[in-house]
C-alpha cells in the first residue's frame, strides 16, 4: 500500500546547512531533485529572503554543493540550479533503493522537511533502517498510508481526486454553491454519503501533505 510519510531532517546532516545557518530568515524549496550520480543529486532550488550577492556568496562557501549556477530571479526569491555532493545518503537510499518520490522538500533554520511518497510500507522502512544503521536523524512527523492508489502531486486517491475535481469544475465551492452535495452524488453515480467522505478525506489531504509540509513557523520569522 503506498505510504506518505512527512518528516524531518537537521540541516547540518543533509544540504545547505551552512547557507541556512549564514543567511538567517531563508526560506529554501526544492522545485525539483535528481540523481546524478553515485554520491550526488542535482536539484533545482527556490532561496528566498535574502540578497542575491549575500546568497552567492554563502553558497561559494557551503562544502555540501558544487556546480551553483541562478538560472532565474523574480523580486526576492531565486532559482539556482547545483550539485549536492555531501551528506546526500539518506536521500539517495530513498530515491534509489526505496524507489520513493520527494513530492516536497523546504529547508530553514536548522532543518529539512520533506514529503515523501514511497510505493509500499516496506520501502519506507528500508529508509528507516538505513537511517538508524548510519546515525541519521530522521524525525518523522506522520505516516499516512492510501487506502487506493495515489492520483496527483499531493497523493490523494483516484476516487478523492475525481471527487475534487468534479466538484470544482460544477461550482460546489463556489459561493452560492452553483450545485448541492445531493446532485453532485447523483452525478456521479454514488452515494450522499460515499462522496462526503471523498470529498472530507482529499481536502484533509490537501491540507495537511501540501500546505502544512511548505508552512513556516511563525517564531522563525521573528
Amino acid at each position: 500500500m503506498a505510504t506518505i510519510v512527512r518528516g524531518a531532517i537537521p540541516s547540518d546532516e543533509f544540504a545547505l546547512g551552512h547557507t541556512l545557518s549564514a543567511l538567517p530568515g531563508v526560506e529554501i524549496e526544492c522545485e525539483r531533485i535528481i540523481e546524478s550520480g553515485e554520491h550526488s543529486v542535482m536539484p533545482l532550488v527556490w532561496i528566498r529572503h535574502a540578497d542575491r550577492s549575500d546568497i552567492d556568496d554563502a553558497l561559494r562557501e557551503d562544502p555540501s554543493v558544487d556546480e551553483v549556477t541562478c538560472l532565474s530571479e523574480f523580486d526576492d526569491e531565486f532559482l539556482y540550479r547545483m550539485a549536492w555532493v555531501d551528506h546526500v545518503h539518506l536521500l539517495l537510499q530513498m530515491i534509489t533503493n526505496s524507489h520513493a518520490t520527494i513530492l516536497d522538500a523546504y529547508g530553514w533554520g536548522d532543518e529539512w522537511q520533506f514529503r515523501i511518497l514511497y510505493p509500499a510500507r516496506d520501502d519506507f522502512a528500508r529508509t528507516h533502517d538505513f537511517a538508524a544503521e548510519h546515525g541519521l536523524r530522521f524525525e518523522i512527523e506522520s505516516i499516512r498510508e492510501m487506502d487506493a492508489e495515489p492520483a496527483g502531486r499531493y497523493g490523494l486517491t483516484e476516487s478523492q481526486f475525481e471527487a475534487l475535481a468534479t466538484a470544482a469544475r460544477e461550482g460546489y465551492f463556489e459561493v452560492p454553491r452553483r450545485i448541492s452535495l445531493s446532485e453532485l452524488a447523483d452525478k456521479m453515480g454514488v452515494s450522499h454519503q460515499s462522496l462526503s467522505e471523498r470529498i472530507r478525506r482529499g481536502t484533509d489531504a490537501l491540507v495537511e501533505d501540501s500546505l502544512l509540509i511548505g508552512s513556516v513557523p511563525d517564531d522563525f520569522r521573528d
